[in-house]
């Protein structure tokens, strides 16, 4: 019953207008035609042109969200029995919805997919439901735009019949004594009336329309949910892209593998078997072997004790003959080292000589000039 909540507005309105017309005496014997009665009865008009403008949005937006609602029962009703995509029932469907507003916006689905639909029958591509069928859509049948207003432009008619009922009551307000102020208080009141009971039931159809309204849209919006939900799950057709080819090729690759693990397990369990069976085989083979030839494995054996032996000490002489080597490589190398000082020293002493053998040139030759000019 959320879907019919509209039905308290018109309740209330009628209710807060017999109201209304009751105070003024419009129910007596004797009715007068007053400024506070034609005041109320312009404003409860208004007040009711909008409820009615609003209420008939709100029947348009009951239908297509009922229209909804039943589709997607039958939606599940057809997919339990098969569990099959209902896509191919649904390709060429025409009259899928009983809203003619929904069956267009299908039709605009339905030809979007038949356009990415390639000559094999695979999808290539499909875009969401929800871009034809949205919230959006149901914004434009419950007339949002006027709807959001109606609260605000009732409480505006409540302040404004309550400046307009202050005004008529002051306009007839006149006297500069007791005796005149007297007689001009029942026009006073009259306005003051009209802008109390303005402000009062403004503000109470503000309240109530606010509740009303809010309470319709979040049941359209619960039930567009709900067919959304349902058509994704049954009824969206699958796309074929490449994505799902190489999920297919990665699939068969992973079947491929196991099954060739499972051959290697299988191999390895018998390579196990056969190498089991040749240990055992050899195992027999030596101990007779053992048993007919002891005596002569013996001898081979001690033989074997022998070479080592003999092999043991070559190698401890081999050994001592490489340090006595090594000692001998260290005395070259030393004496090597002396001949290259001893080499130093003749070339220094080479060197002094050649100086002196100068030197002593140089003085033979001094000598001989001498002689000569002791001759001459």
């Amino acid at each position: 019953m959320k879907n019919k909540l509209y039905i308290l507005l018109i309740v209330v309105y009628i209710l807060t207008f017999g109201f209304i017309l009751d105070i003024n005496g419009v129910f007596a014997e004797e009715m007068i035609l007053t400024a506070n009665l034609i005041i109320n009865v312009s404003f409860l008009g208004i007040i009711g042109i909008l409820f009615l403008i609003s209420i008939i949005s709100f029947i348009r937006l009951n239908s297509v969200t009922g229209a909804l609602v039943r589709t997607a029962g039958e939606m599940e009703r057809q997919y339990e029995p098969d569990r099959k995509n209902l896509w191919p029932d649904y390709r060429k469907k025409q009259e899928v919805f009983s809203s003619a507003l929904l069956n267009r916006r299908f039709a605009k689905y339905q030809k979007h997919v038949s356009v990415h639909t390639d000559k094999k029958g695979n999808i290539t591509d499909v875009c969401p439901i929800e871009t034809y069928i949205n919230e959006d859509l149901l914004n434009q049948v419950a007339s949002t735009w006027f709807n959001t207003n109606i609260s605000g432009a009732m409480t505006g008619l409540g302040i404004l019949g309550t400046f307009l009922g202050l005004s008529l009551g002051l306009s007839s307000f006149s006297g500069n004594d007791i005796f005149t102020i007297s007689e001009n208080i029942a026009p006073l009141l009259d306005g003051m009336k009209v802008a109390f009971h303005t402000s009062v039931y403004g503000i109470f159809f503000s309240l109530i329309f606010s509740f009303v309204y809010r309470s319709l849209m979040s049941d359209a919006y619960e039930k567009l949910d709900r067919f959304l939900d349902v058509f994704h799950e049954y009824v969206q057709p699958r796309t074929h892209t490449g994505d799902e080819a190489l999920s297919s090729m990665l699939l068969y690759q992973a079947n491929m593998a196991s099954s060739l693990r499972k051959i290697q397990e299988l191999l390895q369990g018998n390579a196990q078997t056969q190498i089991d069976g040749v240990e055992k085989i050899v195992g027999q083979f030596m101990k007779c072997m053992s048993e007919t030839m002891g005596a002569e494995f013996g001898k081979l054996g001690r033989s074997l004790e022998q070479s080592c032996e003999t092999q043991s000490v070559c190698a401890e002489d081999f050994r001592h003959l490489t340090e006595r080597m090594q000692k001998m490589l260290e005395s070259c190398n030393t004496i090597q080292e002396v001949l290259g000082d001893t080499a130093d020293k003749q070339k220094r002493a080479e060197e002094a000589l050649a100086d002196t053998c100068e030197r002593i040139g140089n003085e033979l030759y001094a000598l001989g000039r001498m002689r000569d000019m002791y001759e001459e």
